[in-house]
């Protein structure tokens, strides 16, 4: 039996799919290519082009393979866009995960694995945060991706579709082999962005936010190494095949690291000086969001194995500095 990854020629999803053919798995991916490159796909994978959305490709790949088991990357992500734009994350997000619902139920597949989001939560009521803490989302990203979680619970109910939602924090770093790695555009995540500075790509990193209750006034996140949350979703597999229930898992390593601490990490790692700007707050921009992952270890056995920022940020720099304008460097 094969396993099917949506979304899996972007940044986690091809991370995801390196795993999984590293781990003798029969691998299918399934990607649109919008904001995914069919470079970072493993060449142990079988690829299908086309949008989940099409009720009729999808129908084609699960009459083809022989699926057990779904992970299901394939979204829209960028917060602001959501914001400016909701309309396209409802169609694409939760319009695709109508489609995919329907196909899977169609052809009697009753597993999968959700890659969600901590944008679910919000503002945080309290750190670290729990599973079980409100989810009321400040963006039309974080209430798509929370729409798609009760949407799956209400299939398990109806068709005996289980799921595996993870919601993860801050995604970082890159194979350790500098083969793959992250390559958005725009970029919005910070290290890749404080990264383009010692790259020549930018003159210097802005800092949102000076005046936060935290140690040292800027925002504090909690990163995780993208190979750690690879390793999460071949655990939720395992735990599905396994037989176990429909549940949500958060997927941080509990430390967090303010945004001055991660540049001072990354000129560190690179031996670089890297210009900061100080700036106005963002709207939205939560002071702290640090994950408590005890769940995830009790049950799926899942513990990060890459939690030190300087080994996240030498991995992330092996990649970009070696790929400086990303897959179009392949």
């Amino acid at each position: 039996m094969s396993i099917l990854i949506l979304g899996g020629a972007g940044y986690i999803g091809s991370h995801t799919v390196r795993q999984l053919v590293l781990a003798g798995e029969e691998t299918v991916v399934a990607d649109n290519l919008i904001t995914g490159h069919k470079q970072a796909i493993s060449s142990g994978a079988k690829f299908y082009e086309g949008d989940i959305r099409d009720t009729v490709f999808l129908d084609e790949i699960f009459t083809k393979e022989k699926i057990d088991t779904v992970v299901h990357f394939a979204a829209s992500s960028l917060v602001s866009e959501s914001v400016s734009n909701p309309l396209k994350y409802y169609d694409n997000n939760l319009g695709g995960a109508i489609s995919l619902v329907k196909a899977m139920a169609k052809h009697d597949i009753h597993s999968i694995v959700f890659s969600s989001t901590a944008a679910t939560y919000g503002e945080p009521e309290r750190i670290p945060i729990l599973e079980s803490d409100r989810t009321e989302p400040t963006n039309p990203y974080g209430e798509t991706k929370l729409a798609m979680e009760k949407l799956f619970k209400w299939a398990d109910k109806a068709y005996g579709m289980r799921y595996v939602s993870l919601r993860y924090f801050n995604a970082a770093g890159a194979d350790e082999s500098g083969d793959i790695g992250e390559d958005h555009n725009p970029e919005s995540h910070l290290i890749p962005l404080i990264l383009q500075v010692p790259n020549g790509k930018r003159k210097s990193i802005s800092i949102f936010g000076t005046d936060y209750p935290t140690k040292d006034g800027t925002c504090i996140r909690d990163y995780i190494h993208v190979t750690d949350l690879a390793d999460a979703h071949l655990k939720a597999v395992k735990y599905l095949r396994d037989g176990g229930a429909s549940d949500i898992f958060n997927l941080g390593t509990g430390n967090g690291f303010s945004v001055r601490e991660t540049i001072d990490i990354a000129r560190q790692v690179t031996g670089r000086e890297i210009a900061a700007i100080d700036e106005a707050r963002r709207a939205g921009d939560p002071a702290v969001l640090v994950a408590s992952g005890a769940k995830a270890k009790e049950i799926l056995g899942w513990t990060p194995q890459r939690a030190a920022l300087s080994e996240i940020i030498e991995s992330a720099w092996k990649w970009h500095s070696t790929h400086p304008n990303g897959y179009e460097d392949e």
